[in-house]
């Protein structure tokens, strides 16, 4: 390429993110000889014929290629230390006991005469969680808010005189009760006409959802649903232009195949369970991102809407216990749905239940033996047992392998380690033991692959005085927030 288009190329890419770009034409220039005088307009065409063929998109993928490169914004590394969302069904789905509406209900059969999002809110703060994502519309179509797009929603409804907002009075208790807010607005509709002409239904969508992303205060999360939209194409790259205007920070979960689109990506079944060992980098098609899982389960089993008579499928606190193990546990986040009845109620069984599994999380990792006991750490790793998850320990640079250990005056009994890497930098640990000192040598008592935003290890009860986090593979130092222990009572074997 001739010296003179070199050195424009490099002004016009001056002050962008294109650092490989601009590399390869100090490259070039250092190499060309001589000069030649090429007009304004050329260097322009080349440019732009440059990003055009996919040049500038290959060097920003070439960029980060490596899943251990990437590194999570600040918003999704703040999401992530949410860990655990409700989200909330609510609609004329409820009075008829029906998990799919099909759009035909009348507006009539919503009337919830003892509303009181006050104790939704209360019930799932007893259970732990941090935010609520409410089901504003479902694939029924009805709007939950009295939105101007259409009569299918609480204004045609006599709840309220028609004059209700139940999307509004779930905003306003989740600030007052301290959770965050996120809004599900499901593409698929099933109710409006204009859905069968994609462009039309495009901007009845953006439409909905600018009064919602306008008017009820910040968002932390934006759920699309992909479920009954086989066939239909949305606009994608619209809707998310539109919530990044007025939402910037709000992060949007969607399944794989939205993969351009997504922050948050789908566990893949609605079971409460991660099965597979956690990175937060997906891969798809050779192109990568950053993704954290996000696991979906109804505190009902097979049921997402409440029902009459299903009271014998609310889940046990063992199982809820074992599903907050299985997903915060595995690096994951934990969105366990609920479903106020017909009255506009939680039922008191479901608020007893979310309020013993709450109480059941706080006795289980609430006493963190090691700074109960009195725990010696090693000189420089302090910030790993200080049980703050603001500091962290970081490994020498540059090593692949590297231990923290905290020694007790006495020994201790626990079955259960917590440890937390600091994402900020990127995924590292690949390979782990949790090590007991027997007087001879380190034993392992756990022993595992990634680690990420929270990792618990589960096993007999060990009773040792010296303890150890052993890293054996690391792409590049480790830093650790948080390595904690516990005595549970779980009695269970082996490593989650």
């Amino acid at each position: 390429m001739p010296l003179a288009i070199m050195e424009q190329l490099g002004k016009i890419t001056a002050g962008t993110s294109c650092e490989l770009l601009r590399a390869s034409i100090r490259i070039t220039l250092s190499r060309e000889q001589g000069s030649e005088r090429m007009v304004s307009s050329l260097v322009k065409k080349v440019a732009l014929s440059m990003m055009l063929g996919g040049f500038l998109t290959m060097v920003f993928v070439g960029n980060a290629q490596n899943f251990t490169d990437l590194k999570p914004s600040p918003q999704a590394a703040e999401w992530q230390d949410l860990e655990f969302g409700v989200l909330i069904h609510f609609g004329p789905n409820t009075f008829l006991g029906k998990e799919w509406g099909d759009g035909t209900a009348s507006p009539s059969v919503f009337n919830p005469n003892q509303l009181d999002t006050g104790q939704w809110m209360r019930a799932i703060k007893s259970a732990g969680a941090t935010y609520v994502v409410m089901v504003a519309k479902h694939h029924d179509g009805f709007c939950l808010w009295p939105t101007n797009q259409t009569d299918y929603s609480v204004k045609s409804s006599p709840w309220k005189d028609g004059k209700g907002d139940t999307v509004g009075e779930v905003a306003a208790a989740a600030r007052k009760y301290g959770l965050k807010l996120g809004i599900y607005l499901s593409p698929w509709d099933r109710h409006e006409p204009r859905y069968s002409d994609s462009l039309q239904y495009d901007s009845y969508y953006l439409a909905e959802m600018d009064e919602l992303i306008q008017n009820y205060g910040e968002l932390v999360e934006w759920w699309l649903d992909g479920a009954g939209s086989a066939g239909h194409v949305y606009n994608f790259p619209r809707y998310i232009e539109e919530l990044r205007t007025y939402q910037p920070n709000t992060l949007v979960f969607a399944d794989m195949a939205l993969f351009d689109y997504g922050d948050i990506r789908w566990v893949g079944n609605e079971d409460g369970t991660i099965p597979y060992e956690n990175w937060n980098v997906i891969d798809r098609h050779g192109f990568l991102r950053w993704r954290p899982v996000e696991s979906d389960t109804p505190l009902r089993k097979g049921h997402w809407f409440w029902s009459a008579n299903t009271e014998g499928t609310l889940k046990s606190l063992s199982e809820l216990l074992a599903t907050y193990d299985d997903t915060v546990g595995r690096g994951g986040q934990l969105m366990l749905g609920v479903a106020p009845d017909d009255r506009g109620l939680l039922p008191d069984v479901d608020v007893k239940r979310l309020a013993e599994f709450g109480a059941a999380l706080r006795k289980r990792y609430g006493q963190n033996l090691v700074t109960k006991e009195h725990r010696r750490p090693v000189p420089g790793s302090s910030a790993a047992f200080d049980g703050d998850p603001n500091t962290y320990w970081s490994a020498p640079t540059g090593s692949h392998q590297s231990s923290i250990e905290v020694d007790f005056p006495k020994e201790i009994t626990f079955d259960s380690a917590l440890t937390m890497e600091w994402l900020n930098d990127g995924q590292h640990v690949e390979h782990y033991r949790i090590e007991v000192w027997n007087g001879k040598e380190w034993s392992a008592v756990a022993e595992s692959g990634a680690i990420g935003h929270k990792k618990i290890d589960s096993f007999a009860p060990t009773t040792a005085s010296r303890i150890r986090l052993n890293i054996l593979a690391s792409t590049r130092e480790a830093h650790i927030r948080e390595f904690q222990l516990f005595r549970t009572g779980k009695h269970s074997t082996g490593s989650n």
